[in-house]
């Protein structure tokens, strides 16, 4: 193991990561918030200090990352960049939040989970809205980036299978050259769906600031709001309707994008299997949402309930969390269902999170190979996607991550419920921080505020490990991993 690598690593992401502590004086600037000019001065120069300690000691340090390295410097790259993310969340005097509040609030943004323990936004000064907006963003981007640069190369939970996607912009087998190209193909890429979003947000009738912290949060899936009640405060079809569209190109592989966009074709997205899986299970799972509302609402008009019923499947299934309503106060199966999909999750190599459509789709079919095989034993059934085959490993390897998912849930679980949660909130608490969701049911429903202690400790640690994908952090446990 080359600790000296992954240190110098850290300290380079850290000095990548202090400037973005300055943006939020401009904001500050522009809306007479001085006061809050110290609280992000003075993260800033902690985390470049920090970064250039780290730096200068493993200046030295020669090689490439190898797949050690690679397990160690992504589990620590989310922990340490979320420690500094917590610095302004507890300088400013404006919260009054103690640490684990703060490092919850820090990690839910960075992460893109959208949980938070803050209430009262509408009253918050601004640059304390566009910090949290940015973090979502610059999470969102690093989401992106590491599960198609650096999850392949280390065959995390099938994600092998996308080594040779040729919709990927490098097929290299080394974590760091994967990194930088991929970062680079996909910056304009998101920075175009930013933009985008930002001006038809505008012009849907958002003022500007809130058009581009909403385009922050809405691009990089993660839920964060500029107003208690979310985008409920707009009362505005127009803002949905927005929110639907980039939640939805939010939820799909920039990689798709990319390759969208280079040949200027957009049938490239109904060409690529999980895209148009995706696609499918939305239009479905939102017209079922709204023939069941429908059912249950007979005063409310067809164009609401539908609108309303595609919004909250799209902000669930995509893992954004935006709500125009609460979920959990919908009729029958509902909620549940909304859960279940959000478990599910978005398309690998979005900023979506969740199991992914494509290892849901591999563990279907391959229990359809094994009923073929109950029928005729002797014939061969293999499982295909994507238009590839997917060799026994990559079977293997979903089907592994799908057991350490439901048990890893089931310890959450339990946990969230030793800390005092009723049964129905530490499910849904689970759902919500394991796969990067955000809103709940029962006492998480709304915020996280309330929640105990412990309750948000287990939080952060399922934020985490729902980001970082449970193996990466797993194989950090095993006395085979620190062997020479």
């Amino acid at each position: 193991m080359n600790f000296a690598i992954v240190l110098r690593r850290l300290g380079l992401s850290l000095l990548g990561f202090a400037p973005f502590m300055l943006t939020p004086l401009v904001v500050a600037a522009l809306h007479g918030e001085v006061r809050l000019f110290r609280p992000f001065i003075d993260a800033g120069a902690i985390v470049a200090l920090a970064g250039l300690l780290a730096w200068f000691a493993a200046r030295k340090a020669a090689g490439a990352m190898r797949l050690r390295e690679g397990f160690l410097f992504i589990t620590l790259f989310w922990c340490v960049l979320s420690l500094a993310a917590t610095l302004p969340l507890l300088f400013t005097g404006a919260l009054h939040l103690p640490f684990v509040s703060a490092f919850f609030e820090a990690v839910s943004g960075l992460t893109g989970t959208g949980a938070t323990v803050i209430t009262g936004l509408d009253a918050l000064p601004r640059a304390i809205l566009w910090y949290r907006a940015q973090l979502q963003w610059l999470g969102g981007f690093a989401v992106a980036v590491i599960a198609l640069a650096a999850l392949p190369v280390l065959n995390v939970g099938g994600m092998q299978l996308y080594r040779g996607d040729p919709l990927n912009p490098t097929r290299q087998d080394r974590i760091l050259p994967r990194a930088r190209d991929i970062a680079r193909a996909f910056i304009i890429v998101y920075l175009l769906l930013t933009m985008a979003c930002a001006s038809a947000y505008w012009f849907a009738g958002m003022q500007p600031f809130d058009a581009i912290a909403h385009a922050l949060t809405t691009v990089s899936t993660g839920g964060f709001s500029t107003h208690d009640s979310n985008l409920a405060w707009f009362q505005n079809d127009a803002v949905e309707m927005v929110a639907i569209f980039f939640m939805l190109a939010g939820g799909i592989s920039f990689a798709v994008h990319l390759f969208a966009l280079r040949r200027l074709d957009p049938g490239i997205y109904w060409k690529h299997a999980e895209t148009r899986l995706f696609i499918v299970l939305v239009l479905w799972m939102s017209l079922l949402a709204a023939a069941y509302l429908l059912s249950h609402h007979h005063t409310a008009s067809v164009f609401d309930v539908t609108l309303n019923a595609v919004f909250q499947v799209v902000s669930i299934m995509t893992t954004s969390g935006f709500r125009t309503e609460h979920y959990a106060d919908w009729p029958g199966f509902l909620p549940v269902l909304l859960i279940f999909i959000g478990i599910m999750g978005a398309c690998a190599g979005s900023a979506g999170g969740g199991m992914k459509v494509f290892r849901v789709a591999l563990v279907w079919l391959q229990g359809l190979r094994e009923l073929r095989l109950l029928v005729h034993p002797a014939s061969e059934a293999p499982v295909k996607f994507a238009g590839r085959l997917a060799n026994a490993s990559v079977v293997e390897a979903v089907w592994g991550f799908f057991a350490a998912y439901t048990l890893l849930y089931t310890l959450l679980m339990l946990l969230f419920m030793s800390s005092g949660l009723d049964q129905v909130s530490a499910f849904s608490a689970v759902a919500a921080t394991l796969n990067n969701l955000g809103p709940g049911l029962g006492e998480v429903a709304s915020n996280f505020a309330a929640v105990p202690v412990a309750a948000k400790w287990v939080g952060i640690i399922a934020m985490i490990l729902g980001r970082v994908e449970i193996f990466v952090v797993a194989v950090l446990f095993t006395a085979e991993f620190w062997r020479h």
